[in-house]
């Protein structure tokens, strides 16, 4: 099944799986980007009638673990158990949907990992090699890649990590690394030998190749794998000696399965716990790719481990391969990393102590795509766009109408709409809203339902039912507005189910109605008993985004103190560098500008030329918004541009400023249009 196909039917099987988070610490806001895309899309495929199952857990092993256990004092065991506590009490909070949460250190992987490990050695596709590694004499242990530092041994940088520069980009064997130190101890490892145990990877290239083909991969996903194989698969070591935190390779005392083996096992595992305990058939859905569909939700870190190995390693045991592996982007907060020293390092549980769970929901909802790109949350568009689109669009129809249908009219709605026709709109725009859905271009479906919104907003402002109150001969018609506006509210709630969870249960509630289904869209509420309105949301409020961010700063320095960061986990990053100060911000001269000309620039695919009044003196600027506009619609508009950039040389000519557009690009690019009342020439602050 291709990435983008939209199928109507309702009777799929579907199996639903996220990235497995490292049990070394607490989620943060990163985590819940992949999270919340998995769920929404789990919950939309229930909604339309499917058969939909959900399943995840914790990655619970490798060496960092068995480390920050030991800083702790406590066992490795009581680690990933505490964390793995805190990891559902965090995902209950968001409304992760989860059907089963079971992390890989439990029993049902260990039995799964090493039968599909038994297979793949009698299946002669595992072959056993002498390496030679770094060592640390002082802890007594065989160092990953990332425990070793040095001076990369292409440029000469100091402090690299052991498997690849972040400087130059260079990648090398930690034995390369020159004046090489172990992380754990800052002694000189030594070089020793060691018998590895590795799966046979590049025997599955033309499988491989077919399924990069097959439509389960986003387009620059299967670019990526192209390179790979271009470049020659290499067999992978899937071995790691003691001391390490993890399952025993079976006939193989003193090894051990490396993380990385068993952690995509724990998605079979943790489905085959939900299975026995449900009555489902565990195997249709491993072993027949024919009735079921297999599809993945990962972050962009993990692909190879996704795409080449886990793909190889279920055809060499036997088994069907994923249907798709969707890959998303990682998140920045304010246009950057996420920053412990800045307070944007934001964890879940800190998150849920501010804010409504469900606002997070929809911003992420309003700005992802199927596209491997990073995504942006800017806290103050975060907060807009809420207050806006929930608040005063969607929940606001409700607001609008109900009351007076409880004190009117006795909690009674009409026995006919005022509006058929809005109903209907609302009803068409079905096939499109699942088609965004179904192709995760949840942005695009939730620009579409906002626009619905707007139309039905529009619709009681036209009709004003608060004027039309007041004269006894025309409650009939107050009865029937009201009636449309509240059926258009439970449209929109059906739209919005899969991202608003909560909202819409509790919207059922007032609507006296039971869970609403995708199917329910057809027929109108008529004659119908409602309950009396409670407020569904507020607005957002700057303070609790700033006590969040406050209490980030502090909370983070506990976390560091308690929890040894794995290198490799998103966890690990530094704060941001190379900020500027706010004297270096505020030299920055943003302007009112009227587009008094555009024309296009010949040789060019992306400019068109401006010419801009800023009051009294003209401008000429290229900018890069073809994509998004023609000449002929941008002229007599305003924009907001950098006034004081010095001129710069182009191929085209002189550009002498830069007009400021956002949106993540193609036709969705858009000029900062200022509030009505700006004139040319205008500051901006």
């Amino acid at each position: 099944m291709s990435n983008t196909t939209y199928v109507k039917n309702t009777n799929r099987k579907i199996l639903i799986t996220n990235a497995l988070p490292y049990a070394n610490g607490p989620l943060h806001l990163g985590h819940m980007v992949g999270f919340l895309q998995a769920d929404i899309w789990a919950r939309f495929q229930k909604l339309r009638g499917h058969k939909v199952t959900f399943v995840g857990g914790d990655d619970q092993h490798g060496t960092p673990i068995m480390l920050g256990a030991e800083k702790l004092g406590i066992s490795p065991q009581e680690l990933v158990d505490r964390i793995e506590q805190a990891h559902k009490e965090s995902l209950d909070g968001f409304s992760i949907g989860f059907d089963n949460y079971t992390g890989t250190h439990h029993v049902e992987n260990e039995e799964m990992a090493k039968a599909i490990y038994v297979k793949l050695r009698n299946a002669g596709h595992i072959d056993v090699r002498t390496i030679k590694q770094a060592y640390d004499e002082e802890k007594g242990m065989f160092l990953p890649d990332r425990y070793v530092k040095g001076t990369c041994p292409k440029c000469k940088a100091p402090d690299q990590y052991g498997d690849n520069c972040e400087v130059c980009g260079s990648t090398y064997e930690t034995t390369d690394l020159i004046e090489p130190y172990s992380v754990l101890s800052g002694k000189p490892p030594i070089e020793k030998e060691s018998e590895h145990y590795f799966f046979k990877v590049s025997e599955f290239e033309e499988m491989l190749t077919s399924w990069k083909d097959s439509g389960a991969l986003q387009p620059e996903i299967a670019n990526k794998l192209e390179e790979w194989f271009e470049s020659g698969l290499i067999d992978w070591d899937i071995s790691r000696d003691k001391p390490y935190w993890g399952f025993e390779i079976p006939d193989a005392p003193g090894k051990y399965f490396y993380v990385w083996l068993d952690a995509p096992i724990g998605y079979m595992a943790s489905h085959k716990v939900h299975c026995d305990a449900a009555g489902d058939d565990w195997a249709s859905y491993w072993e027949d790719d024919s009735e079921t569909e297999l599809y993945h939700f990962i972050g962009k870190d993990i692909v190879r481990f996704h795409t080449l190995f886990w793909p190889a390693m279920l055809k060499a045991s036997g088994y069907r391969q994923p249907n798709g592996v969707f890959v998303h982007g990682f998140l920045t907060v304010d246009g950057a990393k996420m920053s412990k020293s800045r307070g944007t390092f934001v964890m879940a549980e800190t998150y849920l102590k501010h804010l409504n769970a469900e606002y997070l929901r929809y911003y992420y909802a309003a700005k992802l795509s199927s596209n491997v790109v990073d995504m942006d949350l800017n806290l103050d568009d975060f907060a807009a766009r809420v207050n806006s689109d929930l608040v005063g669009k969607m929940v606001n129809i409700a607001s609008r109408c109900a009351g007076f249908i409880v004190k009117k009219f006795d909690g009674k709605l009409a026995t006919a709409s005022a509006a058929p026709e809005l109903h209907q709109i609302i009803v068409d725009a079905n096939d499109s809203i699942a088609q965004r859905y179904e192709n995760r271009e949840f942005s695009q479906a939730m620009r579409e339902i906002m626009a619905l919104a707007d139309k039905a907003n529009q619709f009681i402002d036209e009709n004003k039912p608060w004027v039309l109150v007041k004269d006894e001969t025309k409650l009939d018609q107050v009865q029937q507005v009201c009636t449309a506006g509240i059926n258009a509210f439970r449209s929109l709630c059906i739209y919005l189910k899969p991202v608003l969870p909560k909202l819409v249960k509790e919207a059922e509630a007032f609507l006296n109605v039971d869970e609403l289904k995708w199917s329910d869209l057809n027929a109108p509420l008529l004659d119908h008993q409602i309950n009396k309105f409670k407020p569904l949301m507020t607005r957002i409020e700057k303070d609790s985004i700033d006590d969040m961010i406050e209490e980030s700063k502090e909370s983070l320095k506990a976390t560091e103190a308690a929890n040894t960061i794995d290198p490799d986990s998103p966890l690990g990053q530094d704060p941001i560098s190379d900020e500027i100060n706010f004297d270096d911000f505020a030299k920055i001269d943003l302007r009112v500008a009227e587009i008094v000309d555009a024309q296009h620039v010949k040789g060019a695919d992306k400019l068109l030329q401006l010419t801009l009044d800023l009051g009294g003196e003209t401008r000429n600027v290229f900018a890069g918004i073809k994509s998004a506009y023609q000449p002929e619609d941008l002229k007599g508009k305003l924009t907001v541009m950098v006034a004081n950039l010095a001129p710069r040389k182009m191929r085209f000519g002189m550009s002498e400023g830069m007009v400021l557009a956002a949106g993540p690009g193609g036709s969705d690019l858009y000029i900062l249009n200022p509030e009505d009342g700006a004139k040319p020439g205008m500051r901006v602050k």
